[in-house]
C-alpha cells in the first residue's frame, strides 16, 4: 500500500497573518506536522500544497516536495477535498498513491505514532474509504450542555430533554470531536467524496494531542503547553 502525505498550507490567513510560518516555541508552525509525518516512517512521499513562495521554500528546506496550488484553490472558501482531488488528478494514474494522509499545520501536536496508527488501520480494514482520529469532548462542551442564544438574549439548551434526564457526566453518552489527523484512499478523493468518504473509521487519541491552532490566543497556549512538557514532542 502506497501512502503519501499532503500538507495544505496556503499563504492567506485571516486569523493570523502568515499563520503557517508563524513561530511557535521557536519553530515555524509548518515544521511540527511535517516532522511528525517524516518521523512516522510510513509515508513514501510528502508534498506541501501551497501558493506561497516562502512556504514553499520552508517546505523544501524541511526535505519535502512542493505542489504548486492553483489560484482557484487558494481562496478562503476552497475545500481541502478539492485540493487533494486536483493534486491526484494531475498525476499519471500509475503514479498515484493508494492513500493520502492530510497533515494539517494547524494540528501541531501530531505524533509519529498517530500517523502510523492511521496508515495501519487502512491496511487492517480494507473496506475503509477514509480514517480519522478523534478525541473525547470535554464535559463542559458536551452537546447536551450546549445552549442556543436568541437575538433577545434568551437561552435554551440545544438538547433540553436529554439534558433534563442526564445532568451528571456519568449519565451522558461519550462523545468525540476531531483529533488531529485524517486520511482517505485516492479513488474516493478522485470521485469527489472527500476525506470523510464512507465507510469512515476512527481511532481515539488523548484530548491533549487534539489541539487546533486557529487564533492569536492559541499561539500563547501552544507555547505554554510545550514549555510545560504537557505535550512532549520528542521527534522534533
Amino acid at each position: 500500500m502506497k501512502c503519501w502525505g499532503l500538507v495544505p498550507a496556503r499563504g492567506g490567513s485571516k486569523s493570523i497573518k502568515g499563520k503557517n510560518l508563524v513561530p511557535v516555541a521557536g519553530r515555524p508552525l509548518l515544521d511540527y506536522g511535517v516532522r511528525a509525518a517524516q518521523a512516522s516512517g510510513c509515508l513514501e512521499r510528502i508534498f506541501c500544497s501551497t501558493d506561497d513562495a516562502q512556504i514553499a521554500a520552508r517546505a523544501r528546506s524541511l526535505g519535502i516536495e512542493v505542489s504548486e496550488r492553483a489560484a482557484d484553490l487558494a481562496t478562503d472558501d476552497a475545500k481541502v477535498d478539492r485540493v487533494a482531488a486536483r493534486f491526484l488528478a494531475d498525476l499519471p494514474a500509475a503514479e498515484r498513491p493508494d492513500v493520502v494522509v492530510l497533515i494539517q499545520p494547524t494540528s501541531p501536536f501530531l505524533l509519529p505514532e498517530h500517523v502510523r496508527a492511521l496508515v495501519d488501520m487502512f491496511a487492517r480494514v480494507p473496506q475503509a474509504a477514509s480514517v480519522h482520529n478523534v478525541a473525547p469532548v470535554a464535559h463542559n462542551l458536551h452537546a447536551w450542555n450546549q445552549r442556543t442564544v436568541s437575538a433577545d438574549g434568551h437561552v435554551a439548551f440545544l438538547f433540553a430533554q436529554e439534558r433534563a434526564k442526564a445532568r451528571n457526566k456519568q449519565e451522558k453518552p461519550n462523545l468525540c470531536a476531531f483529533g488531529n489527523l485524517i486520511g482517505a484512499r485516492a479513488q474516493p478523493l478522485l470521485e469527489g467524496r472527500g476525506f470523510y468518504a464512507e465507510p469512515v473509521y476512527a481511532l481515539e487519541i488523548e484530548r491533549r494531542w487534539a489541539f487546533d491552532l486557529d487564533g492569536p490566543e492559541d499561539l500563547a497556549l501552544a507555547t505554554a503547553l510545550l514549555a510545560s512538557g504537557e505535550v512532549p514532542l520528542p521527534h522534533l
